[in-house]
C-alpha cells in the first residue's frame, strides 16, 4: 500500500508538486510490477550485432526507444543532457508545478452518474440517520 502521496514533514505539510512527484513515482513502480518484456527488440540484439558486444550503445537510437518501458514518467526527464540543457533545464519541481498550474486552470471533473451519486446519497443518509440517533438527536 503507498500512501502519503504529496505529504511533507510528516503529513503535516502538503504540496500539490509533490504530489505529482510523487504520482510519477508509484506509476512507474506499478509499471515495474507490470514485468518487463523480453524479445528481440527490448533486448537490442539488431543494435548488439551492429555495434557489438563491450562498445557505446547509450548514443544508439534503440536506447532512447526503449529507456520508457520501465515507466514514462511526466515530471522526470530522460533525454539526453544537451537536449535537456537547450530545452530550458526544468527541474523536477519546475515540471510538477506546470503540471498543477495546468490541472487547476484546465481539469474538469467527470460528474457522477446519476445511479452512483443516488446511491451514495443513500449511503450517506442511512448513515446520518444511524449517527444521530446514537447520539439522541434523531
Amino acid at each position: 500500500m503507498i500512501y502519503g502521496s504529496g505529504m511533507l514533514e510528516l503529513g503535516q505539510t502538503f504540496s500539490m508538486e509533490q504530489m505529482i512527484v510523487d504520482n510519477d513515482i508509484i506509476m512507474m513502480e506499478r509499471k515495474f510490477m507490470e514485468g518487463v518484456v523480453v524479445n528481440d527488440e527490448t533486448l537490442a540484439v539488431d543494435a548488439i550485432k551492429m555495434i557489438g558486444v563491450g562498445n557505446d550503445f547509450i548514443a544508439h537510437p534503440s536506447t532512447m526507444e526503449q529507456i520508457d518501458l520501465a515507466s514514462d514518467p511526466r515530471v522526470f526527464d530522460r533525454r539526453m543532457l544537451g537536449e535537456w540543457q537547450a530545452d530550458g533545464k526544468k527541474d523536477v519541481i519546475d515540471v510538477a508545478h506546470e503540471i498543477v498550474v495546468d490541472v487547476l486552470a484546465n481539469h474538469k471533473v467527470k460528474p457522477l452518474e446519476a445511479d452512483v451519486k443516488a446511491a451514495w446519497d443513500k449511503i450517506a443518509a442511512e448513515a446520518d440517520k444511524a449517527y444521530f440517533a446514537r447520539a439522541g438527536k434523531e
